[in-house]
């Protein structure tokens, strides 16, 4: 009987051992089943490596985009309440930050900007880092190179000569559209202060795009005579040929401002087709990541080029010019400013043609030229940052070779390609999914961006740029008030619409690889909208703000209810879009301001250095 019992016991804990086995199995199995529940619309239910998730895998207690507008407020205004309050305050902070003494005339620059009531009095590494391969030159040496530069094609001298300020064009030989544009805003800017300035000249380039490359090289070595300095200017002098003809194009002069040593210098390396050894593509706030998930922090590019060349053909890094307040910024026209009047040439608070935000359409808007660098070598215009315009998506770079990039074009209507959507539901807006749409629906739905007009050269022609670029007729700059996102391009360099659709009541979506004057001024995710240069994530951005698209929710198989729960996130979500708007809406009308502040602070602290 004992035996018969005992035997009875052991039965009954394996019973209950298998049952519970069985249990965890069926419920992992179901657990599985929720996380790649699929319908015939190619939905799936997130699973937990996308986002962070509660303890019910279908429910997200996150999304990326709140977290990163709730940094961004706290970073700006942490920011503000940090910045000095007095003048032995900045003096201190400076010399924390750069390590030396502040100028002679920092007490003059100060007061100049209090009377302004500057905001960002501390902010201003821009010129710290434009500057820093100057500091080991003379004051001699800098004048005599600033002297040769003065001779090259489209370089203008502003010259400061006892109180007055004048430009001087010393080449003629080489015809320049944009001749003296850049140069004369840059005179106006000086003109308020030349009483505070010493004899000097300053070479302006006349060109939007930027110039300067200064060989790894010469930076480590630039205590060069004077003489061998002048000769070293008069055969750059020599040998200049204007727009890269025949020199095998920028990058063959950019890799050698690497290191020796780096991928960029390895002449193979460096020109190899870009999808082969290439490192993965989906990097952490990367402007070269297609994840159509992954939302960048800033469009402040520091990818080093050096060590990953193959980049180059999809994007390309600032140069090492000095930056200065666009002229675009400072003019007034109808073209680049927010109101401007044709009749009395000023500028009005509010648009003739602005439009309130309850009728502005949920549409991303953009309009321009086939603007985007030179092409020397022939070929690269299809990689453009405008004519590739949103990038493809599904795709891991890995598999891409640059062909594939010329002749895929997201916001085309013939677009061939799926995109991921994480979207919330109507019926329970707590809860997100993913939805696979086909590209060209979602261009038909909240998508239009098109070309203009024609500039430059392109393989097989304008007809052949046409067949796979949509174009459309010119839209004046008040029309773009009438859509809620504005996305910015670059063009050969920086947008100058920037600061007009900050002016606006729209949200402004940005992509860059540019830094300007302000770019520490600037909080992205609380002004603008930052998007990577692969433009992969901005379907996305849109599905947040304003809700899934109609065809993505046809791709999903889901009905929309109408609940007052749904439309009271919608409301939610728009507001905060809406909050971007009016965020870069007040930042330019309080650190972007047209006469004291798109250049004077910022010009005169760099006129103090330069006369140092």
């Amino acid at each position: 009987m004992r035996l018969v019992e005992l035997r009875r016991g052991w039965m009954l804990i394996i019973g209950v051992f298998l049952l519970f086995m069985l249990a965890g199995l069926f419920s992992a199995k179901n657990d599985r089943k929720t996380a790649s529940r699929t319908t015939s619309g190619g939905t799936r239910w997130l699973s937990s490596n996308w986002l962070s998730f509660s303890q019910n895998t279908d429910t997200i207690t996150n999304h990326p985009i709140t977290t990163l507008m709730k940094d961004a407020k706290v970073a700006f205004t942490n920011r503000l309440a940090k910045q000095s309050k007095t003048l032995p305050e900045a003096v201190a902070e400076y010399k924390r930050r750069y390590g030396r003494d502040p100028p002679r005339g920092f007490d003059h620059w100060w007061e100049f900007a209090k009377e302004r009531d500057f905001k960002l009095v501390d902010e201003f590494d821009a010129i710290d880092e434009d500057l820093a391969p100057f500091w080991t030159l003379s004051g001699e040496e800098l004048r005599w190179r600033t002297y040769l530069l003065g001779h090259l094609p489209s370089i203008t001298l502003v010259r400061i000569q006892d109180g007055n300020v004048s430009e001087i064009s010393i080449d003629k030989t080489y015809v320049d559209t944009e001749l003296g544009y850049r140069s004369r805003g840059f005179r106006e800017l000086l003109e308020k202060f030349l009483d505070k300035l010493p004899n000097m000249d300053l070479a302006i380039n006349t060109k939007a795009e930027g110039r300067v490359l200064v060989p790894w090289e010469h930076l480590q070595f630039p205590n060069l005579t004077l003489q061998a300095a002048s000769d070293d200017m008069k055969r750059m002098l020599d040998d200049f040929t204007p727009d890269w003809e025949g020199l095998g194009g920028v990058w063959e002069a950019y890799r050698y401002t690497c290191p020796p040593g780096t991928p960029a210098r390895q002449l193979y390396g460096s020109y190899r087709d870009p999808n082969v050894g290439k490192p993965n593509a989906r990097l952490d706030n990367s402007q070269v990541s297609d994840d159509p998930f992954a939302f960048v922090k800033s469009v402040n590019n520091d990818y080093d080029f050096c060590e990953n060349p193959w980049a180059h053909y999809a994007q390309a890094k600032g140069f090492a010019d000095i930056r200065i307040p666009s002229h675009y910024y400072l003019g007034l026209s109808a073209s680049y400013t927010y109101a401007y009047d044709r009749v009395t040439e000023n500028v009005k608070e509010i648009d003739d043609m602005e439009v309130p935000w309850d009728r502005k359409r949920d549409i991303i808007f953009w309009r321009g030229a086939t603007t985007g660098g030179g092409s020397t070598p022939p070929g690269f215009t299809p990689a453009y940052q405008r004519h590739r315009y949103f990038s493809p998506l599904n795709l891991s770079l890995d598999s891409l070779s640059y062909t594939s990039l010329r002749f895929v074009r997201m916001a085309h209507e013939s677009a061939a390609n799926n995109v991921t959507i994480v979207h919330a539901l109507p019926s329970r807006p707590d809860t997100f999914i993913s939805t696979t749409v086909p590209a060209q629906d979602l261009n038909n739905d909240i998508m239009d961006a098109a070309f203009v007009s024609a500039v430059g050269e392109y393989p097989g022609g304008e007809e052949e740029l046409r067949k796979v670029h949509r174009f459309a007729g010119f839209v004046p700059l008040g029309k773009h008030w009438s859509y809620k996102y504005l996305i910015d391009l670059d063009g050969m360099s920086y947008s100058a619409r920037f600061m007009a659709f900050l002016a606006s009541d729209s949200a402004v979506l940005k992509s860059t690889v540019y830094k300007e004057y302000f770019s520490d001024w600037i909080q992205p995710w609380l002004h603008y909208i930052p998007v990577s240069s692969m433009y992969s994530e901005i379907y996305n951005i849109h599905a947040y703000f304003s809700g899934p698209s109609a065809s993505t929710l046809v791709a999903a198989n889901v009905a929309v209810p109408g609940t007052a729960e749904w439309e009271a996130v919608k409301r939610e979500r728009d507001a905060q879009l809406r909050q971007i708007a009016k965020a870069g809406k007040q930042w330019k009308q309080t650190v972007g301001r047209r006469d004291d502040m798109e250049g004077e602070c910022h010009i005169l602290r760099l006129s103090l250095w330069l006369t140092c």
